[in-house]
């Protein structure tokens, strides 16, 4: 069993949740994956149910768990995520009906199929009106960050500041325009967190979930299932439902290099804070390597300017 997630701490959880879904039908099963948390495949009254299980000191990462449950069911009620069935605070937990399906590629991911079927999701979520206890803004969290970072006496990497100096100039390029005005996000839309059911595209872990710009999903989507010009072009199509602006062609180029620091600092952090067996300085290292290529790539100053013109 994982170090972070302690034998009692499990049976708790299972006691718990037998008293309330109904008593527990054959063994435990670790669910394969996931980095932060651990998951369990668990029968419940005749019913499987996927039990997660947060890792130690994750609110540190900016994780608030009510915003993942609010979240959560939301996705729910619009068929792109798995049901709640129940969360606990003592042991944390949340708890989502298990859904038959399989894990999808970033190559399945970029076929333009999935690219469209992803983008109407996310304007689905980003349009449903949910309003969540947090904030997901990626100048605030690489700050806080690198704060954790240095209180517990790590080092921050080399090209943090430059990188850090880029952003506020994008959340400034952007800030008034009406496409970047703030609504409920995913913030982790890694290949890993998408599967399939056989009918459709379901959508998983929404720990990261909190009021940001929509353009941070498009961007985290894009640069993390490795989208090309063609695939961005069919995204900002799909989810404007017209054809891309220049302006908005670049805002995602600049948002693909916001998701870049965010995930370079998540790894940062990870390494001075987490226990886990990861090597959480080559995925910050991988990070910051492109979000370098991504500001001294000639176009970034363009970028900037185009991104913050009035025209949508």
């Amino acid at each position: 069993m994982h170090e972070e997630i302690s034998a009692p701490e499990l049976t708790e959880a299972v006691a718990r949740l037998s008293a309330l879904l109904g008593p527990r039908l054959g063994g435990v099963l670790l669910l394969e994956g996931g980095i932060t948390n651990r998951n369990f495949r668990v029968n419940f009254g005749g019913t499987d149910y996927v039990v997660r299980l947060p890792g130690k000191d994750t609110g540190l990462l900016g994780i608030d768990r009510e915003a993942e449950r609010l979240a959560t069911r939301k996705a729910a009620e619009l068929e792109l995520a798995p049901k709640v069935a129940a969360m606990l605070d003592q042991p944390p937990c949340l708890v989502t009906c298990f859904v038959e399906s399989r894990h999808m590629s970033a190559e399945e991911l970029r076929e333009p199929a999935r690219i469209e079927e992803v983008a109407r999701d996310l304007r689905s979520f980003h349009d449903s009106g949910l309003a969540l206890p947090t904030d997901f803004y990626v100048s605030e969290i690489v700050s806080r960050y690198a704060e954790v970072t240095q209180s517990r006496g790590g080092a921050l990497p080399e090209g943090f500041e430059h990188a850090r100096d880029c952003a506020r100039k994008v959340v400034k390029a952007v800030r008034k325009n009406p496409d970047h005005q703030p609504t409920p996000c995913h913030n982790d839309l890694l290949a890993a967190n998408f599967l399939h059911d056989g009918d459709r595209i379901v959508i998983v872990d929404w720990e990261y979930a909190g009021m940001g710009d929509p353009f941070f999903d498009l961007g985290n989507f894009a640069v993390n299932n490795g989208l090309d010009d063609a695939g961005e072009e069919r995204l900002l199509t799909t989810y404007f439902g017209e054809e891309p602006t220049p302006r908005r062609r670049a805002a995602l180029k600049l948002f693909r290099f916001m998701s870049d620091f965010r995930e370079g600092m998540w790894g940062v952090v990870q390494k001075s804070v987490s226990q886990l067996d990861f090597d959480f300085g080559a995925y910050a290292d991988k990070h910051f390597r492109r979000l370098a290529a991504a500001t001294a790539d000639e176009r970034f100053r363009g970028w900037l300017k185009e991104a913050g013109g009035r025209s949508r």
